[in-house]
């Protein structure tokens, strides 16, 4: 399972008035690494393990952590049907190991921290659409000043609904009050999040795990539209 190109999208038609972005990813430093790095550690396929873990992750479905996601099952019980379903393969796929793994990251990233708080002082609305986990929640929030940056949060574990499904994204323009989806510009790390997202007509950039790329792409188009 591969989280696909960094194909860049087409340029909006009208400014950009709404920048919504990923947590995890884009924030921090990617869980999807730290699922590869995982079944490097195990000695199993890394795109393999990334998917027992994870599920396929360009599709909703009912994978355990996609049910965690959606609200629907504790962190307990996910972590006990992920971990049964990486016995049935031969490999310990324990989601906590990934926690582990992430701990030792570079924690939140300055750079997009300082353009999200930017872009907001510059009247662009800001918020967070993230897939997640209801016992995680005040681990991540410490990670990052969430009410300066963002207007709102759509949290997948509150609203019962992931990324990549499109109604999650309709929520958040909803909650934008009007703002029209080619106005809107979103970041994820995984592609399939920014082609959903692109599916219902926002402008789409993905997060590498050096976010400049995407940063200077972001700050380019708003330049170019501005003029």
């Amino acid at each position: 399972m591969s989280s696909g190109s960094h194909a860049a999208p087409p340029r909006p038609a009208a400014p950009v008035e709404a920048a919504l972005f990923d947590f995890g990813g884009v924030f921090t430093d990617s869980p999807f690494s730290a699922a590869r790095n995982l079944g490097t550690e195990l000695g199993a396929e890394p795109e393999r393990v990334l998917e027992l873990v994870f599920g396929p992750y360009d599709a909703d479905t009912d994978h355990p952590w996609h049910r965690l996601e959606r609200g629907e099952i504790s962190l307990v019980d996910a972590r006990d049907a992920i971990l049964e379903l990486g016995r049935d393969e031969g490999v310990e796929t324990d989601p906590f190991r990934v926690f582990q793994l992430m701990s030792g990251s570079h924690g939140a990233r300055d750079a997009v921290i300082d353009r999200t708080r930017r872009l907001r002082a510059a009247g662009v609305r800001t918020a967070l659409v993230t897939n997640n986990v209801r016992e995680l929640r005040e681990h991540w929030r410490q990670l990052l000043p969430v009410d300066e940056l963002f207007e709102f949060v759509v949290d997948s574990s509150e609203v019962g609904m992931r990324k990549p499904d499109p109604r999650i994204f309709e929520l958040a323009l909803e909650k934008l009050g009007g703002v029209a989806p080619e106005r809107t510009v979103f970041l994820d790390d995984w592609e399939g999040n920014v082609a959903a997202a692109r599916g219902v007509g926002m402008w789409g950039l993905r997060v590498d795990e050096d976010p400049s790329d995407a940063l200077a792409e972001l700050d380019r188009i708003l330049a170019a539209l501005a003029r």
